[in-house]
């Protein structure tokens, strides 16, 4: 697998309001983000609620995706569990679909001690699936692993022989800096944290994961066409109306803010599993009156009020 370019959404899974898998909107939902220009799909993330799903149902959700994909965009499949060997089966499974990556967190009950042992852990998990393309998931604020990725990268080239790179949710843009550049670029290294996308662009990132791209990939990658072109002043212009959206957004629980505002676009995909809990009308409301503020919906192209609860 070829390096990936552009934005990857880290998309949201659907559920009906008992609770359950809503698999007949993933379809519509593929087909929303191949219409927003994204390069493809993270599914069953932390913003896919893949820790709060069990082992089936992460493997109907990893399976539909690629279904409704069918080869439009690129379909990465977190597999990441407490359980290295629950990891494992998901890694498998995500071969047998035919995912085009996978990738999986550190365990984050027992936690790896050691960067050698980290690798060791991404090994065994790796392995499951050695035809496809392997991304350590970074992102040490939710496992609590926080440990040097130019070591792990060390490690893992020789151990890990389908390491593809490292998904890096996490701030660090100098630690991120020298991944991007280690072996002249050997790995994919693709950025995290969708409020320093242009400071990830200007230290050399060509692509993304972000769950903000599932509602607003066409206002990111107008930043990443201006950077492109040099236009470095209309870059900042746009990313920065992005922070204060992220600002706004960061008043609420985050996954839950963000279904809401999927909700206020139309894309209702139903509660969060606790303990993630599904936000109030009260707040819902508020959430959307300081969107509106920030004329969101328009940029947006979306005229219609907020769909209520």
């Amino acid at each position: 697998m070829n390096k990936i370019e552009g934005l990857i959404a880290a998309a949201f899974t659907p559920f009906y309001e008992d609770g359950s898998v809503n698999k007949d909107m993933i379809p519509l939902l593929v087909d929303k983000l191949v219409g927003d220009g994204v390069a493809g799909i993270f599914v069953c993330g932390s913003n896919g609620e893949g820790p709060n799903m069990t082992i089936a149902e992460r493997k109907l959700v990893a399976a539909e995706f690629v279904k409704a994909a069918a080869g439009r965009l690129k379909i990465i499949v977190h597999v990441g569990h407490s359980s290295i060997a629950e990891a494992k089966a998901l890694a498998a499974h995500a071969a047998e679909i035919n995912a085009d990556a996978f990738a999986s967190v550190a365990a984050f009950y027992f936690k790896p001690s050691s960067v050698q042992n980290l690798a060791n852990c991404m090994e065994e998990i790796a392995g499951a699936a050695p035809g496809l393309p392997f991304y350590y998931y970074h992102i040490p604020h939710l496992t609590g692993v926080g440990m040097d990725m130019m070591e792990f990268l060390q490690l893992g080239e020789g151990a890990i022989p389908n390491l593809a790179g490292i998904k890096y949710t996490a701030p660090t843009l100098q630690e991120y800096q020298s991944c991007l550049n280690y072996k002249k670029g050997r790995f994919d290294i693709l950025y995290g944290v969708d409020e320093l996308l242009l400071p990830a662009l200007a230290v050399g990132a060509k692509g993304a994961i972000g769950s903000t791209y599932t509602f607003a990939a066409p206002l990111y990658l107008a930043t990443m066409e201006a950077f492109k072109k040099g236009d470095i002043k209309g870059a900042r212009e746009s990313h920065a109306y992005m922070v204060e959206v992220i600002r706004v957004l960061l008043k609420y629980p985050p996954i839950p803010g963000q279904k809401a505002i999927m909700k206020m676009l139309g894309w209702d995909l139903g509660p969060c599993r606790l303990p993630l809990a599904t936000l109030s009308q009260e707040s819902f409301d508020e959430f959307y009156n300081e969107l509106a503020e920030l004329s969101f919906f328009e940029k947006l192209g979306v005229k219609s009020k907020a769909w209520r609860y």
